[in-house]
């Protein structure tokens, strides 16, 4: 019976040292070294795109939460997702000295000071943006443009037959008329059977617009980034270095195992291993892109904001799934020196998004990283870009649904 034991200890201790120690840069070079998936194209009003020809009036995005009496009474069919988790404050290191894609500014690693914060267990979903539009009359900047960017293979025939443009440096990223947050593919798409999911098509104003009214605020790209890695160090995934073990797209060989300890005249263990079982840890393309995803993950799109396990601070979807806005202006210059609360540049054109998507693939958008980055205009929307909200301090309103793991 002992011998059992050894083995099944063995095993266990094999999988973790097999998890921490594989080496992810060493195979499978990236087809293009610039990461060209088109994310960070999408952009409005630039040369590189067709031109928009309306222009947006910011003076209407000023929504006031006054008290938060909106966001603290109101109610929803839909169970709630709005719950943060406090996130202690400490030393970590930023960055990589191992970037993938040097023009990203991924590097140097640095040493940043954080303090206390508490940020979203979840992406802000369907359900909770739809109390925010309702409450207040919000009209996201995708709808009074009038259009977005979606990803050529999820749009119906129909859809596509009507669009005679495409982003140049990506010719799968396509703008759609009527496109926006409700109807995420295009005016015949809808979110009825999706309110558990991320909005998307949503700009970084939209973001701060929804966190202003929530009584919250976006992280910055530091304090993402340290929630990103819930506590551990240099490591590529919210999990650890190796993305697929057993070469497989499972993150986790979980055993469930049950043991009973009898002490009588003769000590005995009674071990039994139930079943294996694999659990997908992130929402990412698998399959070649951007021909084929074969959605090993259980989903072609978005998925519910409550799937995949969480990391060690609680968090749900870090990486993969949709982009997520930070507060800090894009910036690839980046030095050694140790800062404190760092908030990035005092201006620029673009904003900093974290986090990668549902479209990431190792050989296109190798971006799923926690050090990775990327940058849109703040004006910018596509159907793989939301947000979650951070908070210095707790609402009020929220403190009866908060925890803390840390």
């Amino acid at each position: 019976m002992m011998s059992v034991v050894i083995v099944l200890f063995a095993v266990l201790n094999t999988y973790r040292t097999e998890e921490l120690s594989d080496n992810i840069f060493k195979d499978d070079k990236l087809k293009n070294s610039d990461g060209s998936c088109g994310c960070s194209s999408i952009k409005r009003n630039t040369e590189e795109n067709f031109e928009s020809t309306k222009i947006f009036d910011t003076s209407s995005k000023n929504i006031v939460a006054e008290k938060y009496s909106s966001a603290a009474n109101i109610q929803s069919v839909y169970p709630r997702t709005n719950k943060m988790v406090f996130i202690k404050g400490g030393k970590f290191n930023m960055g990589t000295d191992e970037p993938v894609f040097i023009a990203d500014g991924e590097g140097p690693s640095r040493e940043v000071t954080l303090s206390d914060y508490h940020l979203d267990s979840y992406e802000v979903s369907n359900a909770e943006f739809e109390l925010f539009v309702n409450a207040t009359g919000y009209t996201t900047e995708a709808e009074s443009f009038g259009d977005s960017f979606v990803f050529e293979s999820l749009l119906s025939e129909q859809t596509k037959s009507g669009i005679t443009q495409a982003v140049a440096a990506a010719p799968w990223w396509l703008p759609v008329k009527g496109c926006n947050w409700k109807h995420p593919e295009g005016p015949d798409s809808n979110i009825t059977e999706r309110m558990d999911h991320p909005v998307v098509h949503i700009s970084w104003n939209d973001a701060v617009a929804y966190c202003k009214w929530a009584g919250k605020r976006l992280p910055t790209e530091a304090e993402w980034e340290y929630a990103c890695r819930g506590g551990l160090k240099d490591r590529l995934f919210p999990w650890g270095n190796k993305l697929n073990p057993m070469d497989k797209h499972w993150y986790v060989l979980k055993l469930n195992i049950i043991a009973t300890f009898f002490i009588s005249q003769k000590y005995s263990i009674h071990t039994c291993i139930n079943k294996k079982e694999f659990i997908f840890r992130a929402n990412i393309w698998q399959g070649e892109f951007p021909e084929t995803n074969t959605g090993e993950d259980g989903y072609i799109g978005t998925a519910p904001v409550t799937e995949f396990p969480t990391n060690a601070f609680s968090l749900h979807n870090m990486v993969g799934n949709v982009w997520e806005w930070t507060a800090d202006w894009w910036n690839i210059k980046h030095t050694r020196t140790p800062t404190v609360n760092p908030t990035g540049p005092q201006s620029g054109k673009d904003r900093v998004k974290k986090g990668g998507s549902y479209l990431c693939h190792k050989s296109y958008c190798y971006r799923y990283r926690c050090a990775a980055r990327s940058q849109n205009t703040p004006d910018s929307s596509a159907g793989n870009l939301g947000f979650r909200c951070a908070a210095t301090l707790l609402p009020e309103y929220l403190k009866e649904h908060t925890y803390d793991k840390n």
